[in-house]
């Protein structure tokens, strides 16, 4: 059976190596700075085994908005949940990991897709699911 990592011990892992990277820790949630996502995942696969990104999905709370990483050690059998917030409604910009998890391509399409998320490094960052040109993104709260 999986088991949740407890947050609070991987913030301070990461807190040791990259100060100033963890916002937030709560629960089997870690919660970085949109900038330190890439290094901070790097560093989870690297040095804690989280070998495979389980899920990627995004939520608009109107106020922000939320990049969210399944992440799990097939190793270990261990599962994390790793989060950014993004602050307001346009030019919303996050580090892909699709360097680290192939996995993620399409996720991170699908979120650009219907968040209107960008995906900085991504190899093919184009609609998946919309036509190029469609006015905005239907997964918005404010969408129509």
């Amino acid at each position: 059976m999986t088991t949740a990592v407890v947050a609070s011990d991987v913030a301070q892992q990461v807190n040791t190596v990259m100060p100033g990277r963890v916002l937030e820790a709560t629960g089997s949630t870690l919660v970085v700075r949109p900038v330190a996502v890439f290094e901070v995942a790097r560093w989870l696969k690297a040095n804690l085994g989280f070998d495979f990104l389980e899920c990627l999905t995004a939520v608009d709370y109107l106020q922000h908005f939320e990049v969210v990483y399944y992440l799990l050690s097939l190793s270990s059998n261990q599962s994390l949940v790793l989060k950014t917030r993004l602050q307001g409604r346009e030019g919303l910009q996050v580090p892909s990991v699709t360097p680290l998890w192939q996995g993620a391509d399409f996720q991170e399409r699908e979120a650009y897709d219907l968040f209107g998320i960008q995906f900085d490094g991504h190899p093919f960052m184009k609609r998946l699911f919309l036509w190029e040109g469609f006015p905005g993104y239907p997964l918005r709260k404010d969408f129509l």
